[in-house]
């Protein structure tokens, strides 16, 4: 099991736009040849957007696009006509396939915190789509089937154990909270990367919230 810490991160963004943004995998400016992807995993950004703030409308192709909003609202607009809000709880999944253009902004009166994470497509193009899942539960993983993965929430109590997939490949993320996992102890933006995983188990140390994702070879 690789651990990457929340201070690991590469610092990006626009502090005077009111955009902070920490990448866990290799993203933009930030090239490390020997981080750009671990599974489908081709990027997990941690965004923290001020009142007012945004990205203008920008591209994406060959990339499946899933968004987890810690707190705040999302308003996302795309070129294909899509518009909504989203909430603490809702999976939003934005397919780019062939092409899509599309705008993330805060237009609330509060701080925004969203993870955006993307995957490789298992076979690049087609037609982009969209959808929201509002207030998924632990109990209902969502697939991503373009990109043979799988997302697992797991909400933790104090003391609280679960049981992690098996997978060919495991990407852990923490959300908020501390759990352990596998003998380490994992805070708030930490990651846990594990090949092969097999009878694993998260326990909470605090009350947690973590992202998994499920993946094949």
């Amino acid at each position: 099991m690789e651990v990457r810490r929340a201070a690991e991160r590469y610092h990006g963004g626009d502090p005077e736009a009111g955009i902070d943004s920490r990448h866990a995998l290799s993203f933009g400016p930030h090239y490390d040849p020997a981080n750009l992807r671990f599974g489908a995993v081709i990027a997990c950004n941690e965004e923290r957007l001020a009142p007012g703030a945004g990205f203008d409308e920008h591209p994406h192709s060959h990339t499946e696009i899933v968004t987890w909003v810690v707190e705040g609202e999302l308003t996302h607009r795309d070129s294909a006509g899509h518009e909504s809000v989203v909430r603490p709880g809702d999976v939003q999944h934005l397919s780019a396939a062939a092409g899509v253009r599309h705008v993330e902004r805060n237009d609330g009166t509060v701080p925004l915190t969203f993870v955006q994470m993307w995957l490789a497509p298992l076979k690049p193009g087609g037609e982009p789509s969209y959808e929201v899942v509002p207030g998924i539960a632990d109990s209902t993983p969502y697939a991503l089937p373009g990109a043979g993965a799988m997302l697992h929430v797991r909400r933790l109590a104090a003391g609280e154990r679960t049981a992690m997939p098996d997978a060919a490949h495991l990407y852990v993320h923490v959300v908020r909270g501390e759990a352990g996992l596998a003998g380490e102890t994992l805070g708030p933006g930490d990651s846990a990367r594990i090949t092969g995983a097999e009878g694993l188990a998260a326990v909470g140390v605090t009350p947690a919230e973590l992202l998994v994702w499920e993946m094949g070879p």
